[in-house]
């Protein structure tokens, strides 16, 4: 197997072809694209045959449903092949980076919205072990957009800034310290780095943990409000500035530049949802820290990694690239993933499988979080050096913001200043919600700007943003490290996890079916691979069609009688059987070779079933209703709070269906049919003896039976109650 390899650079320590270690490993299944070409090519003539020879005896209706959802697999079939031609696995090295003086400025962004939904104590311990990322910390700066605009929050980041700077941030810096994140530190996550220590060392320890259980409590018993207030105006605070605080450079204390911003909102102006946020921080960032490059996070997403920085930088200062690269883009690891992970909520084939391939082919997708990105690709195009051009058109009427925009493109770091009170009030004005009235903020400029910072045309803000950057011209880099860089928090009940799924559903096959469709818009624009995977992303939702096509035809027809398929004896058989064999040692391959098990694929097929038919037929069903004005976007806050009881059941591998009742409606229906299907389908294959005929239409029904397993024990659990 042809090893490819990509440049070796004095910051890009090895760019490898993830071929090379499945050359490595064992053998990987025949499975090969041009066999499942011609398997499928072979079924499609299988169908279309009777028509083509005028055979009567066909049931016209089923059979041609049948082909439908069958070319609706091969469709996602053939985009998912893009995947595998060209995926690469880097590493990085970190002592060809520059001198601390050298390096560019830093933002980190994070995003809340909710303190009922997302706990303010998991958002300030992903601010704390920002704040202690190891990076020069007079080139780091950390906002917090609240879009709650919730007291508590800020009372909390207040509370935290203090902890950080008596007693975390020494800590951590004093001994190395690499889990940056408190509450992960002095858990089970902790204990590699707390068993070694000396005498000294767990003194120190002691005295900050107490530091951070006090701070813990005073939080929790503050008395403040978590309300979320929907009418407010714009509140922009600066919680801690060194250059204020009369901190130096060399100060073993000196923490970061650390702003609250809680942008204004009004229920007569469009609140744009995390889009508007990171707008929001965008011009706020750019008149006081004006970094280079940001960091956008989640607020329940910590830096596990506290190099992170410095290993993103590895490919933003990397010249041969540096100039075309957008973002450097990391995994979505989660640390509270059970070994039985029965959700699939660590998503290994979006994470591991499909964003290394797209790595190879001009960069993965923007997951939304953990990415590293670069300022002006916001504003232009790669090739472009003359984007502001009457830039009060296109960025707004402020003076300093604008101003800010040709600094950061040209890479420059600012001096250091004390922020002025005119800076603050300039700040409130660029975080109002008339601010971005007669600009492009959200939009398409024109032709040449294409659009103006995160796209506001769909709820996917992160993902389509990332996507229209490809468009432009611009490259992206994923980056695995064994070392998780950032660790979130996952769903652990099945509600969550559809809701979720269902979000991410409805934004895809929105951009799928509007003017920015990967197979217009985007092929048009970046290579054919790379759009069909993008493509794949778009329009895997249609497989919520083909299935429930599959749930539905083939049990009516096996309590019928009619046959869909070839008897076994037939040699058409070997097709379908080939196909599905290859599939199966498809998934079963990629598996293995990721660190799962047999239980992973039984978990991962189970599951990707139940949302399909759920979930993704509710989201494609929303986007229709969308289009027909029958409803309007809306924002799905993903619950954050981790309900104990839930937890356990998670860990001990059992579905927990409260609060999903509605998702579960189309798949209850299916389980229904198939059990009524399949005993009068069984009675009829024994008195009329055609199993040969009807073996296929039996192996499917018992297969779904046996998956649908943990909804009809809870179904009928229920009933009993």
């Amino acid at each position: 197997m042809k090893r490819i390899r990509a440049h070796r650079s004095r910051c890009t320590a090895v760019i490898r072809s993830k071929e090379v270690i499945r050359h490595q490993a064992e053998p990987q299944p025949d499975t090969s694209p041009r066999q499942e070409k011609k398997g499928t090519l072979a079924l499609f003539y299988y169908r279309i045959s009777p028509f083509l020879y005028g055979k009567s005896n066909v049931p016209v209706g089923a059979w041609g449903l049948m082909t439908t959802s069958e070319v609706i697999f091969a469709l996602v079939w053939l985009l998912t092949q893009a995947f595998r031609l060209r995926p690469v696995v880097r590493t990085v090295n970190l002592e060809s980076l520059p001198g601390d003086a050298e390096l560019p400025r830093v933002d980190v962004f994070i995003c809340t919205a909710d303190p009922t939904k997302e706990p303010v104590m998991e958002v300030m311990n992903t601010v704390l072990s920002a704040m202690a990322l190891d990076y020069p910390p007079e080139k780091l700066a950390v906002y917090l957009s609240d879009d709650g605009g919730a007291a508590l929050t800020l009372y909390a980041i207040k509370e935290a800034c203090s902890f950080a700077k008596k007693s975390w941030l020494p800590f951590c810096r004093k001994y190395g310290i690499k889990t940056r994140c408190p509450e992960a530190y002095f858990s089970s996550f902790g204990d590699d780095e707390r068993l070694l220590g000396s005498d000294e060392f767990k003194k120190e320890e002691e005295e900050t943990k107490s530091a951070y259980l006090l701070f813990k409590k005073i939080v929790g018993n503050s008395g403040v409000e978590d309300s979320v207030v929907h009418d407010r105006p714009p509140r922009v605070e600066v919680i801690h500035d060194s250059m204020m605080a009369g901190e130096h450079k060399d100060n073993h204390n000196t923490m970061p530049l650390l702003v609250y911003i809680a942008r204004e909102k009004r229920p007569s102006h469009p609140h744009r949802f995390k889009a508007g946020a990171l707008n929001a921080l965008l011009r706020v960032s750019g008149i006081m820290s004006n970094g280079t490059y940001m960091l956008v996070l989640d607020c329940d997403m910590y830096c596990n990694d506290p190099a992170s920085a410095r290993q993103a930088m590895c490919f933003h200062l990397e010249p041969k690239i540096s100039k075309s690269l957008a973002f450097v883009q990391y995994p979505q690891i989660f640390y509270n993933v059970s070994k039985n992970d029965i959700y699939d909520g660590q998503a290994r084939s979006a994470y591991k499988t499909k964003y290394q391939g797209m790595d190879g082919i001009g960069g993965s997708v923007c997951a939304g979080t953990g990415y590293y990105l670069k300022k002006s690709a916001l504003y232009s195009s790669p090739d472009q050096d003359d984007f502001l051009l009457k830039p009060e058109k296109h960025f707004g009427f402020s003076r300093k913001f604008n101003a800010s925009l040709k600094h950061s493109y040209a890479q420059k770091v600012n001096g250091e200043k004390i922020l002025s009170d005119a800076v603050l009030e300039e700040a409130m004005i660029l975080a109002s919600c008339g601010f971005e009235e007669n600009t492009k903020w959200g939009k398409e400029a024109s032709k040449i700007y294409h659009n103006i910072g995160y796209s506001y045309d769909s709820l996917l803000e992160s993902t389509f943003t990332g996507y229209l950057l490809h468009c432009k011209g611009w490259k992206s880099v994923y980056l695995y490290p064994k070392r998780p860089c950032f660790l979130g928090c996952t769903t652990i009940d099945m509600k969550d996890a559809l809701v979720q799924l269902m979000k991410w559903t409805s934004g895809l096959f929105q951009v799928g079916l509007s003017r920015f469709s990967p197979l217009t818009y985007g092929m048009s624009r970046m290579s054919l691979l790379q759009s069909m995977c993008y493509g794949y992303f778009t329009f895997s939702p249609l497989l919520s069609f083909a299935l429930l096509i599959y749930g539905i035809i083939p049990p009516l027809c096996l309590l019928n009688g009619i046959p869909l398929y070839p008897k076994v004896s037939n040699t058409w058989f070997m097709v379908f059987g080939s196909l599905y064999l290859s599939s199966l040692g498809q998934h079963l391959y990629e598996v293995l070779s990721t660190g799962g098990t047999i239980r992973t694929v039984w978990n991962e097929q189970r599951i990707w079933i139940i949302k399909i038919v759920t979930s993704c037929l509710f989201g494609c069903l929303d986007v229709l209703a969308k289009s027909l004005g029958i409803t309007k976007a809306s924002f799905r806050l993903t619950n954050k709070a981790t309900d104990q009881k839930k937890l356990e059941k998670y860990e001990k591998g059992i579905f927990d269906f409260q609060g999903a009742n509605k998702f579960m409606i189309p798949l209850i229906i299916l389980i229904i049919l198939n059990i009524i299907c399949f005993i009068g389908g069984v009675q009829r294959v024994i008195i009329v003896r055609n199993f040969e005929e009807m073996f296929v239409q039996l192996f499917l029904s018992t297969f779904n039976l046996i998956l649908s397993y943990p909804v009809l024990k809870g179904l009928i659990q229920k009933l009993g109650k």
